[in-house]
């Protein structure tokens, strides 16, 4: 038998009539576009088998859009629509996106008017801060005579060499004499500051209007007091304060002494304490110059305060001055030396407490 052999790529081979052959589904894809969705649409159709036209063309499958819809035609001509999800998806997230953007800007929008506010509202608190009511003592020293039971400032000097200033303050009844006050407290103060201080603080008209005679006095160099070579010693210093209660008609005082006024105070405590009613020191200096056989000596209430953050003089002045018999100690929380200025409530409460012990 003879047969002949052709390549494919040659010559068609001779096929039988397409009415005898199997027919095989041809899928055909093509995208449909309905407003700005696109999709996908694909038919099936039954040719020959071995035709040209059942091969399937490359490209004829092309992808479309996120949130396109995908539609497929069956061999009878009808279409399938698939759920819009990747539709919904971007809906969403283009959504999320403006309300994540507009919530953005509200707050930059909300922080650049706190920006623009903020000096507006420090300036009111600080302008709160500074109308709070003065104490009485400051207003009436503007309208001395008046006499309406209202906190009066005195000034005035004692002795002559040197001559000491000092600030008193009186409470006075209406048309009638001063208050008889209980007990007379006289305060010293520290390098820094003079007897104007303890006015400012509202100290002298605090105790003068619970009963006390009030006074504070500059330390000679300090303030309104000149300068003295009389209280370049202890002992001269002690002479110093003798005269100054002499002067002022003092008699048994309580004694303040904050700080470098302890050259002061610290002799005159050991040298003739029985002169006070009662010594409130407060960080004073020159306590490691005496012995704690002397400090035990002392007969008198004292009252111990310093600030919690003295870690210097507050604490080494503890030391010393806790070996009085009588004392007691009260430290501010969260105050540093000069603790009577960082939390002036509580040592003001602290100081009344003690002195109503003493009437």
């Amino acid at each position: 038998m003879h047969m002949n052999m052709h390549k494919a790529t040659d010559q068609a081979p001779t096929t039988p009539s397409a009415s005898l052959l199997p027919e095989t589904p041809r899928v055909a894809f093509r995208l449909e576009e309905k407003g700005k969705a696109r999709r996908l649409t694909a038919s099936s159709s039954a040719r020959p088998r071995g035709s040209g036209a059942g091969r399937l063309r490359r490209g004829a499958i092309r992808s479309e859009p996120a949130g396109s819809k995908c539609v497929a035609g069956g061999g009878g001509g009808g279409r399938t629509q698939l759920p819009p999800r990747l539709l919904s998806e971007e809906k969403m997230t283009m959504t999320l996106i403006r309300n994540r953007l507009g919530l953005l800007v509200l707050g930059v929008l909300v922080t650049f008017v706190l920006y623009l506010l903020l000096p507006a509202i420090q300036h009111e608190r600080f302008t709160s801060s500074v109308d709070i009511p003065k104490p009485r003592a400051m207003e009436e020293e503007m309208n001395k005579g008046q006499g309406t039971g209202n906190i009066t400032i005195l000034t005035g000097t004692v002795l002559q060499n040197p001559s000491v200033f000092f600030r008193e303050a009186v409470q006075v009844q209406k048309d009638g004499p001063p208050f008889t006050e209980r007990l007379a407290v006289i305060f010293l103060h520290g390098q820094s500051f003079n007897s104007k201080k303890w006015e400012e603080l509202g100290t002298l008209a605090l105790l003068s209007e619970n009963g006390y005679r009030a006074i504070a006095i500059d330390l000679p160099g300090y303030g309104e007091s000149p300068s003295s070579s009389t209280v370049e010693t202890a002992q001269g210093r002690v002479a110093f304060l003798q005269q100054v209660f002499k002067e002022l008609g003092l008699q048994q005082p309580v004694l303040i002494s904050s700080s470098m006024s302890g050259r002061y105070s610290i002799p005159f405590l050991l040298a003739s304490g029985e002169q006070l009613k009662g010594f409130v020191p407060i960080a004073p200096v020159g306590t490691k110059d005496f012995t704690s056989q002397q400090y035990q000596q002392v007969k008198i209430p004292t009252l111990i305060i310093y600030g919690e953050r003295d870690t210097g003089l507050g604490t080494q002045s503890l030391q010393s001055l806790q070996q009085i018999p009588q004392s007691r100690v009260v430290m501010l929380l969260g105050a540093g030396h000069a603790c009577y200025l960082d939390k002036p409530q509580e040592f003001h409460k602290a100081l009344l407490n003690f002195l109503g012990e003493l009437k």
